[in-house]
């Protein structure tokens, strides 16, 4: 059994900064993969960001130079920091983990940014 749980959301003005986690029951290194989508009201949910086992990082073309993925084995925990924070960047976040080809997913984070 797998839980993620996000923790980090809010309201934020434009440029400001907010640091997601998702914090997974048990060890994050048993993941292939984990990484952070999100989902703005009537489109589709989207990759962010995601961290392969060997530490290999990708990120959406928009947020690149902005957002940052990372893990801490130690508290079995993967974060987004995200910086310069747009309008557009509002949106449920969520957490994903993939497991020998299965996806988990964690309950989502809103995060909210006023102009």
């Amino acid at each position: 059994q797998v839980q993620l749980v996000e923790s980090g959301g809010g309201l934020v003005q434009s440029g400001g900064s907010l640091r997601l986690s998702c914090a997974a029951s048990g060890s994050i290194f048993r993941f292939n993969v984990m990484g952070w989508y999100r989902q703005a009201p009537g489109k589709p949910r989207d990759l962010v960001a995601h961290i392969t086992i060997g530490g290999s990082t990708y990120y959406k073309d928009s947020v690149k130079g902005r957002f940052t993925i990372s893990g801490d084995g130690a508290k079995n925990t993967v974060y987004l920091q995200m910086n310069s924070l747009k309008p557009e960047d509002t949106a449920v976040y969520y957490c994903n983990a993939n497991l020998g080809g299965r996806e988990y997913w964690g309950q989502g984070a809103q995060v909210t940014v006023s102009s």
